[in-house]
């Protein structure tokens, strides 16, 4: 028995779209993350782009679980001396642009390097319901009906 490992030419890409209105942060991320990288796929290789690509709409109404809205912070630098920098969560939720919140997340859970980085560009996120690939025909997939604890009330 041989282990299978999957070519570049033999990969078959779909287009997944995901609805995000009232999910949790984290468990989107995950799923999304999952996607990109195709390990939901029976051909899964770990040194190949064979995930699918994902659309995300409605990402400015995502949720946080607990205090996390007001509490996470978000850290970057200026490159300057004492240039550290933080946002909170609801500050980026509710300035010009929420979706950088789902796509840090899902950054952060796929693997730094080239193919991290190629994978990353086969998603989309977008903070309304308006998307440009209507004519790549993506299904949806329903991300609050596998797990009850994906959905969560807004508060």
């Amino acid at each position: 028995m041989r282990t299978f490992s999957q070519k570049p030419a033999d990969v078959q890409k779909k287009w997944v779209m995901i609805d995000a209105d009232g999910l949790v942060v984290g468990r989107l991320a995950t799923i999304v993350a999952s996607r990109l990288r195709g390990k939901h796929k029976p051909t899964f290789t770990p040194h190949v782009d064979d995930g699918d690509n994902v659309i995300v709409i409605n990402a400015d109404k995502v949720v946080f679980t607990g205090n996390k809205r007001w509490e996470k912070k978000y850290y970057w630098h200026t490159g300057h001396p004492g240039g550290i920098k933080e946002r909170s969560a609801e500050q980026l939720l509710d300035g010009r642009f929420p979706e950088r919140v789902v796509e840090k997340a899902v950054e952060r859970m796929i693997p730094r390097g080239p193919l991290g980085r190629r994978q990353m560009k086969n998603l989309r996120v977008y903070a309304g319901t308006d998307h440009p690939h209507e004519a790549q025909k993506p299904e949806m997939l329903d991300v609050a009906a596998l797990n009850r604890k994906n959905k969560k009330a807004r508060i």
